[in-house]
């Protein structure tokens, strides 16, 4: 099979990590020679519930009797998808009650750049610094690194970049934005979290100038950080909300979340606006429902303060530089990306996963399943910390 994997497959990179994957299951990848490994980054922030966790597989194979694909998104009124949203509405403030379902986190940006613009009838964004929106071209455009940037250039004009966290970059927001899209913690940026009284302000001077605020919420969505999404916990709402990862179980699923006043947009001159014909898929739409209502049904919000007290008590010393981010969705910085690769590979070849890019070179990122057991994650910190000690 690997033999076949590297002659056919479009690779993503010169060295892909190799696992050859017979299953997965709980907190654990099991490989075709037997080997087990505990996922760290949940497959980068997606399987907060595990790997095939039972009432997930369970509510896919009852949809799975029912039906599959029957319509383009919108047009039938189909279980999985009202279940599911009807509970998500549930949890959120009236001016994110009407939700949009497409495929994955960068269609879902795309949509929220398109409802920002058709709503306000304006043109430009402003964005920042270190982020990172999704890689088709209007993402992409918003995305603010150059190295994921510069080989597709140009892209689409009128993006205005400031420094996160800054707050002069606000005066970039004037009566010419449609939207100001940005992270509540940057994760490709290296796990930075944005100052609730920098966002309190960039909400005022949004406001202010008529401009929207978009949240992606990709990765810190469905309690990464504590909350169901990390504005809840911050205090500060956006206008449109772009949520995927998380969401479905470990099937692929994104969202745009808004007010019904300004998605009438969509519905107009002309209709379909935007269309998708795999999005709110049935069997993702079923999954995303259990998923929901599992998270719901257990104390999320104490485990992941568990998880991170217990990440802060233990991921320091030699070696590292500091522990970043909120709850579960945290990023270690080493002293140099050297070390880091090599703590990587080290914990990689005593069964632990953990997250790792040659963009964020000196930065381990952990995202663990959110039904981790606290011992089983001290073994997997005491593994890093002497992978860290061994320099």
């Amino acid at each position: 099979m690997k033999e076949l994997f590297y002659r056919h497959l479009a690779l993503t990179s010169d060295e892909p990590m190799g696992l050859e994957v017979d299953y997965a299951e709980g907190c654990e990848i099991v490989t075709t020679d037997g080997k087990r490994y505990l996922d760290l980054i949940s497959g980068i922030a997606v399987s907060s519930l595990g790997h095939r966790h039972p009432a997930v597989v369970e509510a896919i194979r009852t949809q799975l009797d029912r039906h599959l694909h029957v319509m383009v998104y919108g047009e039938f009124i189909q279980r999985p998808q009202v279940d599911f949203v009807s509970l998500l509405a549930s949890q959120l403030p009236a001016e994110l009650q009407r939700i949009y379902l497409v495929n994955s986190g960068t269609e879902a940006n795309e949509g929220a750049m398109k409802l920002a613009k058709k709503a306000t009838g304006r043109q430009e964004f402003v964005a920042f610094r270190n982020s990172y929106h999704g890689d088709t071209h209007g993402s992409l455009s918003v995305t603010g690194r150059d190295v994921y940037r510069d080989p597709f250039l140009p892209l689409l004009p009128g993006v205005r970049f400031g420094d996160y966290n800054d707050h002069a970059a606000l005066e970039l927001i004037d009566r010419d934005v449609a939207g100001v899209i940005l992270e509540p913690i940057q994760g490709e940026g290296g796990v930075v979290a944005a100052r609730k009284e920098w966002l309190e302000a960039l909400r005022a001077r949004a406001t202010e100038m008529g401009a929207l605020v978009i949240f992606d919420e990709i990765q810190t969505g469905f309690y990464r950080t504590g909350s169901l999404f990390a504005f809840q916990g911050l205090g500060v709402q956006p206008d449109i909300l772009t949520a995927a990862k998380a969401m479905s179980g470990g099937m692929p699923m994104g969202a745009i979340l808004s007010s019904d006043e300004l998605f009438q947009a969509f519905r107009q001159d002309p209709p379909l606006n935007h269309v998708t014909t795999f999005g709110g898929h049935p069997l993702s739409a079923a999954a995303a429902h259990v998923t929901l209502k599992e998270l719901l049904a257990m104390d999320v919000e104490e485990k992941v303060a568990e998880i991170w007290a217990l990440s802060e008590s233990m991921l320091k010393g030699d070696g590292i530089v500091e522990l970043r981010g909120r709850g579960a969705m945290m990023g270690l910085q080493l002293e140099s990306g050297e070390l880091t690769q090599r703590v990587v590979e080290r914990c990689f070849e005593a069964g632990v996963v953990l997250g790792w890019t040659l963009h964020s070179n000196s930065l381990i990122r952990i995202a663990p399943p959110l039904i981790i057991e606290l011992d089983r994650l001290k073994e997997a910190y005491e593994v890093l910390l002497g992978a860290v000690a061994q320099g």
